[in-house]
């Protein structure tokens, strides 16, 4: 057990796992379990374990932490180029330290599900890249117990304090996105935004309204709609927008898979982009510079924010300290998709 290395506790006294095992009502090779982060253990025992471990002050040799030279990097689903283009730059940061990638799906946008946070103890990564999560104080502590840095990237919402992590300046973003639709004439400005309570969501629409409202423009709530940032609900909140009797001249886009949406919505509504109506994006991906019209959208450097986070990991793996936040200035990019409105 622990590499023959016995267990100690912060006090200096030597525990004894017989005395947790017997506390807990469990054999001694379940407290082991637990210990070295098996996966098939219930995740009410390992709770009850943990917790007797902390209340005797039980702390991991480090040196009796094996881990493997890769990082994970966890999304809620691995299925759209958005998601290449962060792996890309993880990628990137990891070929620089000798060290390979790994990925891992949730099942969950909010929060990593039990089951990949019973696997990552298992699979004891260098450090774990969270997209889009949060983490609960139980799942914080048992990464911690390991020594497995993570960082999360576009956090779901505000991170604690010790945590740390990476995003876009997403205010600015939704900010510069209406105030350059604002300059072209447009004033009836609809937005179709990710999930209500996710952090950049809020943000990208916190800056819509000032830019609206610094204008004297009054903001419509009839000419909002909130998706997920996927093809699928650009497509329909579209339609949802669209397809009333007054439309918008101009339409915000929360991401550019929500703006691949509104493309295919107009065709079907016969609305031409960007005579009838401008649309501009956000983020930037490769395949936005090649969409019919191509798509005027706001840039965060995606590659560079999971290149970022993942040195975070190495920088954190070797005791160093990083910065608890670490925000990326966003730009305008303009191309095809919005024209003047008169």
């Amino acid at each position: 057990m622990n590499n023959g290395r016995k267990p100690t506790s912060s006090s200096g006294v030597k525990p004894r796992l017989t005395d947790i095992a017997k506390q807990a009502g469990v054999s001694i090779a379940t407290v082991s379990k637990v210990i070295n982060g098996r996966p098939d253990v219930s995740d009410g025992t390992r709770e009850h374990v943990e917790s007797l471990l902390e209340s005797v002050g039980y702390s991991r040799p480090l040196r009796a932490q094996k881990t493997n030279n890769n990082i994970e990097i966890v999304f809620q689903k691995f299925d759209s180029i958005w998601g290449m283009e962060l792996l890309q730059g993880a990628c990137g940061a990891a070929r620089e330290h000798n060290c390979s990638v790994t990925i891992a799906e949730s099942g969950n946008r909010r929060s990593p599900s039990s089951a990949w946070v019973n696997g990552v103890l298992e699979r004891r990564p260098l450090g774990v890249i969270l997209v889009f999560s949060d983490l609960s104080k139980k799942e914080r502590k048992l990464l911690s117990s390991r020594q497995i840095p993570y960082v999360i990237l576009d956090p779901y919402g505000n991170p604690s304090v010790s945590t740390a992590s990476v995003r876009a300046d997403n205010w600015t973003g939704g900010l510069t996105a209406t105030r350059f639709l604002i300059r072209q004439g447009h004033k009836r400005i609809g937005i179709i935004n990710g999930p209500r309570k996710m952090m950049c969501s809020k943000a990208r629409y916190d800056g819509y309204c000032a830019a609206l409202e610094e204008s004297g423009i009054a903001v419509d709530p009839s000419l909002v709609r909130y998706g997920d940032f996927t093809v699928d609900s650009g497509r329909r909140e579209a339609f949802s927008l669209l397809s009333n009797g007054s439309i918008p001249s101009a339409v915000f886009a929360g991401s550019d898979l929500q703006a691949m949406g509104l493309y295919e919505t107009a065709r079907r509504l016969h609305l031409r982009i960007p005579d009838d109506i401008s649309v501009i994006g956000f983020d930037d991906i490769q395949a936005s510079a090649f969409l019919g019209p191509a798509l005027t959208t706001i840039r965060q450097p995606m590659a560079e924010m999971a290149s970022q986070a993942a040195s975070m990991l190495f920088d954190m793996h070797m005791g160093k300290k990083v910065s608890h936040e670490v925000v990326f200035p966003t730009r305008l990019v303009v191309r095809s998709s919005t024209i003047e409105h008169s």
